[in-house]
């Protein structure tokens, strides 16, 4: 990791930051000059790595456990970070889950863990986020690509997701003459383990072949749109969907 180069004070919270797009996300940021709350929801030894590795290449990093879909623990994320840096800047809540069910099938229960963590906890992030990013300050919420797919047993991310786009947007303007930018990134297929876990060989070539580029994503792609709408390039896009897809829809 190369030593941060724009502007060393500002602080990010990367949720989700212990694996997948988040850990990659966090790297990027921490290289782009952020001191870094790595979030992880159970998981403190691949947090802590994470936290390492950011350390190691001479940024400044801790982190943070929180159920995202409790009030108070992302209350306490908040709180953790502004009492070990001071201020957030920017908030990237990539935390989400992904489980495979059929609409048919009558699964409630998972239904109801898919909206609680995927869509209560973006209302919850989105909401401490507006309380505390200053002017000029920086709001990213993840949302995904497979909304304009449609495909069987994606119903429960897939309406998650749709929330959380309509959320950004409302909070864009809720934000109004305040300078704090609110937009969501969608990635298409990126390879990481909620991606992968219970599909085989075939369906991952498949998805391969989807975008007009004919590849899976790379985390590192979506770290660099991230860093983008985070950084100073990024002020005068507000309220949109960023589809990093490869054209995948």
């Amino acid at each position: 990791m190369t030593t941060p180069s724009k502007e060393p004070s500002k602080v990010a919270i990367v949720t989700g930051a212990s694996g997948g797009i988040g850990r990659v996300v966090a790297k990027r940021l921490a290289r782009d000059g952020f001191s870094i709350a790595v979030h992880y929801a159970g998981n403190p030894a691949k947090a802590e790595a994470v936290v390492a590795e950011i350390k190691n290449g001479g940024g400044k990093s801790i982190a943070v456990q929180a159920d995202v879909a409790k009030p108070a623990d992302v209350a306490q994320l908040f709180k953790q970070t502004l009492e070990a840096f001071g201020k957030v800047d920017v908030v990237v809540h990539c935390a989400g889950i992904m489980p495979m069910l059929p609409i048919s099938g009558g699964d409630v229960e998972t239904f109801d863990k898919v909206i609680a963590i995927n869509l209560r906890g973006r209302f919850l992030v989105l909401g401490q986020a507006a309380q505390h990013v200053p002017a000029g300050g920086r709001i990213i919420a993840f949302s995904s690509s497979v909304i304009a797919k449609s495909f069987p047993n994606y119903g429960p991310y897939i309406a998650s997701k749709a929330g959380v786009e309509g959320l950004v947007r409302v909070l864009a303007n809720e934000l109004r003459g305040r300078s704090i930018t609110v937009n969501a990134v969608a990635p298409g297929p990126i390879p990481t383990e909620l991606f992968l876990k219970g599909k085989t060989e075939a369906q991952i070539e498949e998805f391969r072949k989807l975008p007009p580029l004919e590849r899976l994503g790379q985390a590192e792609d979506i770290a660099g749109v991230v860093s983008f709408l985070a950084g100073p390039d990024g002020g005068w896009v507000n309220a949109q969907v960023l589809r990093s897809n490869g054209g995948f829809a």
